[in-house]
């Protein structure tokens, strides 16, 4: 069997398959479980084993686990729209919560014990102080948070019960692509800010809005802290690492401890794309809080993880190289 072939669900999909490269880079055998539905199977290097299907179907999880000898997982699969789970709940309770328990049962019963988890600072809710620490209450204020939320107890609980180690990744808000150009945020319909104002600065989009202008922040809209997607695919293979060499079950932050606001995320994307966007400002979204913003100093001191890309006008530059790529074979 071999020691390190690493099982991505979701790999096909924006972080997964950013990951997925950064897997084959550090020479991980990969392979990939994805339905499709949002991800693209182009993204995703040719040497990495593919299989479209649903990680809630235990039996062909169950072949892939034992026919590759994989001892690792990523865990990457389901819904990641706050809005939407507002409005479809038990949806996001079924991707995210129960199809996470179905694959967790696999690996415990085929002895697969270690496990990077797709978690999301949306478990904090309102933070009552930021930058946000790992040890904040979790109070999440969206089904999607709550969805995540879920799963971490479920890894605490399986982590005491049967062994599993485990790293939960609470990802900040995510933009940027591959630097190479192989990859990059391509769902339908995305809702995140960094994609959409791309979006409008290539034409393919006639503006942006902003959902809410009064939140009780320095201009009044959100502001968040963005890393960027090759950074933190890195520390996923840096999750991997610290299981592999035996390290303990870990909940980490991910992100820069730097909050921009939408309104400064517009600005700086004028001057890099050098075309004004046209902006709209609307009501605030159901689930949205004011202000996220990581305290991911654990990170950087128990992962062998530093950022390569802590900058934004480099995240929205390779956000729109991206874009621009994608326009362009249309």
């Amino acid at each position: 069997m071999a020691s390190n072939t690493v099982l991505i669900t979701g790999g096909a999909g924006y972080i997964g398959s950013h990951t997925t490269y950064a897997c084959r880079a550090a020479g991980r055998p990969v392979v990939v479980l994805d339905n499709l539905s949002k991800g693209r199977r182009d993204l995703i290097p040719s040497d990495a084993v593919f299989y479209q299907g649903d990680v809630g179907d235990p039996k062909l999880v169950r072949q892939i686990l034992e026919e590759h000898g994989v001892s690792e997982v990523i865990h990457f699969a389901g819904d990641i729209v706050v809005p939407e789970s507002v409005a479809l709940p038990l949806t996001y309770y079924q991707n995210n919560t129960c199809k996470t328990r179905s694959l967790l049962q696999v690996c415990v019963d085929l002895g697969v014990d270690r496990f990077v988890f797709s978690s999301t600072a949306a478990v904090y809710g309102e933070p009552e102080r930021v930058p946000v620490s790992e040890d904040a209450p979790t109070l999440p204020a969206n089904p999607y948070g709550t969805s995540k939320l879920m799963v971490e107890w479920m890894l605490r609980d399986a982590a005491a019960a049967h062994g599993l180690r485990y790293v939960a990744l609470r990802y900040f808000n995510v933009a940027g692509a591959d630097p190479q150009g192989r990859t990059g945020q391509a769902t339908p319909q995305a809702t995140h800010l960094i994609k959409v104002a791309c979006e409008a600065a290539t034409g393919k989009r006639d503006g942006i809005q902003v959902f809410g202008d009064d939140y009780d922040t320095p201009d009044g809209t959100c502001v968040r802290d963005y890393i960027h997607v090759s950074d933190l695919a890195r520390a996923h293979v840096s999750a991997l690492d610290h299981l592999a060499a035996g390290g303990e079950s870990l909940t980490l932050n991910c992100g820069y401890g730097r909050g921009y606001s939408v309104r400064e995320v517009i600005e700086v994307l004028n001057r890099v794309s050098g075309r004004p966007l046209t902006v709209r400002y609307a009501p605030r979204r159901a689930g949205d809080v004011a202000t996220l913003v990581a305290d991911a100093s654990r990170l950087r001191a128990i992962l062998d993880w530093a950022p390569e890309h802590e900058d934004l006008d480099v995240i929205l530059r390779t956000a729109l190289e991206w874009e621009l790529s994608q326009a362009a074979t249309v």
